[in-house]
């Protein structure tokens, strides 16, 4: 199928691994432009390297909302614009409701929640003016199904859908879409940080396999498509099956 996305200019962030950078490496592959950022250099750089083309580093952490702000404008300076912005970042700490002190929920909600408010806030005006852009944003299937032990996120990411659903209906008439994609175990550092054995993990996925970051590249490519261009206001699981609801 063609996406469409061939010259399109892309900024992900939390691009240096996992699924940030199997997104990277799914929009490159459509003929995309695409900018990656990430707090390390170093790591970037690598991630760069593993990446089939051309592609712009950026060093960046938007848990601050004024870096989140300025790697937006960075980006669009660098690009001449952004058609396509995927929000993603890594998760706050574990703990539960006992164990997770009140002070540790605001840098919670800053890196998961209000650093995509604010590169919405950089980006999304510019998509409008436009007629053309979409925003993928990369939460959990924790915001369905709540984890244990990972109250932080699941507080955080809860509160980004709502925006995320609210600011989708506000732009659809602008040509820009608005989603997020709500992944399940992943062979990811974050999963390697949080179980001992995470291909241990896989036993309690439908499909018995832990997910891949270049599938999930590909299912947030889509997103980005023109084919895409009805689909707004989602959430989708990327799960393998795991959820037990119906919604």
């Amino acid at each position: 199928m063609e996406l469409g996305l061939t010259g399109r200019r892309a900024l992900i962030t939390g691009g240096s691994s996992g699924l940030g950078l199997g997104c990277a490496r799914a929009l490159v592959a459509e003929g995309a432009t695409v900018v990656i950022a990430a707090r390390s250099q170093s790591r970037l750089d690598v991630a760069a390297a593993a990446i089939n083309g051309p592609v712009h580093t950026l060093v960046a952490d938007v848990s601050d909302t004024e870096q989140a702000l300025s790697v937006v404008e960075r980006a669009q300076e660098l690009l001449g614009g952004i058609d396509i912005l995927i929000a993603n970042a890594g998760g706050p700490p574990p703990g539960t409701f006992e164990t997770t002190p009140l002070e540790a929920y605001l840098p919670a909600l800053q890196l998961n929640l209000l650093s995509t408010v604010a590169m919405c806030k950089a980006a999304v005006p510019s998509m409008c003016e436009r007629g053309w852009g979409r925003v993928v944003a990369i939460t959990s299937m924790s915001v369905r199904e709540p984890i244990p032990h990972l109250i932080l996120s699941n507080t955080a990411r809860a509160g980004l859908t709502g925006f995320l659903k609210t600011l989708s209906g506000e732009v659809a008439r602008r040509g820009v879409t608005v989603n997020s994609l709500q992944p399940g175990l992943h062979l990811t550092d974050r999963l390697a940080t949080l179980h001992p054995d995470p291909s241990a993990m896989a036993a309690g996925v439908p499909t018995g396999t832990l997910g891949s970051p270049d599938d999930f590249g590909r299912i947030a490519a889509f997103l980005c498509s023109e084919s895409a261009n009805f689909l707004t206001g989602t959430a989708i699981p990327v799960d393998g099956g795991a959820l037990h609801g119906l919604q």
